[in-house]
């Protein structure tokens, strides 16, 4: 197949809707760390159990990466999106610890199989010309839901009966994306054609030994993981301290600052590739430890909202530019792996943040202690940024 020429083909917009999808599925869980006690599990197991899904994805990433192709993509959607539909439903039924834990795992199976295959198929759907503004639009595609999911869960939540009902009904979603994915399998001979037999391989373990020597590498990883963990840490835990600090709309918050999110990453864009990367993220860094600070010291709605719009706008600036230098500190062929290692460092975020915070918060840490554990990894987070732009190896850091 010659080099797309078009971004909004009919085949990019239906992968973005299952993409979109896919994330509606993750999103509507903001709350589930609330909805364990409901079901009266123990708060030690509850950080344990949410932790699952985001952990079996952690697990399964790396070793399926190198199992997917064009020629596979769009079987394995279609296998993950049925899968998706049973670990929904199954949460109406699901209510004890060993239950859950199983659950949860082959949740978190079916997801990462489907976002994995997802993206295999979308970047050779991307013109070269037009790639900041297709990953965007890809981008987008997976933070709407975030804006969206807890304000509508908010809204159904005493209609439904419960969050498991509420995890059933998102499964309507999956029958459209059935349906294109089944339109694009057989419209997949055409426009496949000629690069069919392009795989993903997995790297070798001294190309990846040496890909982490490089500069800024193993810096900006770790930089990922400190700032997907505080990020997961909102994601699971705001909504319970909104409960406990008599703000109970705690859908708002997360509607709020992933509006920002989608606005300051549609509006600035371009103007992240102008600016020197690594400085930026510095500042950013030193205004979200104040952030985290201030979160604790939330007692008003009218704080609880500007909150939301600080958050929110220190997080869109955050994550484009930081994915930004990783691109640019990477060698151009192992720029696929380091993308999907920064997948791995949000995967682990996602698993540790839930893990770590539910035990802190079971042993008697306040809500405030908790974000202020948050700031520190911040913190710990802007160290890196300041040696990587020290140049510890002598060489000239990503800008």
């Amino acid at each position: 197949m010659a080099e797309a020429k078009k971004l909004l083909t009919f085949e990019f917009v239906a992968i973005n809707f299952v993409y979109f999808f896919a994330f509606c599925n993750m999103a509507v869980f903001y709350s589930f760390f609330e909805y364990l006690g409901k079901l009266g599990i123990p708060p030690e197991w509850r950080g344990l159990i949410v932790g699952l899904e985001p952990m079996s994805a952690c697990a399964l990433r790396l070793a399926i990466i190198p199992l997917l192709h064009l020629g596979n993509a769009i079987k394995v959607m279609m296998l993950a999106l049925g899968m998706l539909v049973i670990a929904l439903c199954s949460y109406m039924w699901v209510s004890d610890i060993p239950g859950l834990i199983v659950l949860r795992i082959f949740h978190g199976a079916a997801f990462v199989l489907l976002v994995s295959a997802t993206m295999s198929l979308v970047v050779h759907l991307i013109p070269a010309e037009r790639s900041a503004q297709g990953f965007g639009i890809v981008s987008i595609a997976s933070l709407v839901p975030y804006a969206v999911m807890p304000l509508v869960t908010e809204g159904l939540l005493d209609r439904a009966g419960g969050e498991a009902r509420i995890y059933a009904w998102i499964t309507v979603m999956a029958a459209p994306g059935m349906v294109l994915l089944e339109v694009l399998r057989r419209r997949s001979k055409t426009w496949i054609e000629g690069i069919a037999g392009t795989l993903m391989k997995r790297p070798r373990l001294e190309e990846v030994t040496a890909n982490l020597r490089q500069p800024g590498i193993a810096f900006l990883l770790g930089v990922c993981l400190f700032i997907y963990f505080v990020y997961s840490t909102v994601f699971f835990f705001m909504k319970s301290f909104s409960v406990q600090a008599g703000l109970e709309q705690g859908g708002i918050f997360f509607t709020i600052c992933t509006i920002m999110l989608i606005a300051v990453r549609t509006i600035g864009g371009s103007a992240f590739d102008k600016v020197n990367k690594i400085r930026v993220l510095q500042i950013v860094s030193a205004l979200l430890v104040l952030c985290f600070v201030l979160f604790g010291q939330i007692r008003s709605a009218r704080m609880y909202y500007a909150m939301a719009v600080y958050y929110g706008l220190c997080m869109g600036i955050f994550m484009p530019v930081l994915t930004a230098s990783l691109f640019v500190a990477s060698p151009a062929h192992l720029r696929g792996l380091n993308a999907n290692l920064a997948l791995f460092m949000m995967d682990a975020g996602f698993f540790l943040s839930p893990y770590l915070g539910g035990a802190l918060l079971s042993s008697g840490t306040s809500f405030a202690g908790l974000f202020e554990t948050c700031a520190v990894c911040v913190g710990a987070g802007l160290i890196l940024l300041i040696r990587l732009e020290r140049g510890t190896s002598g060489e000239k850091a990503p800008t």
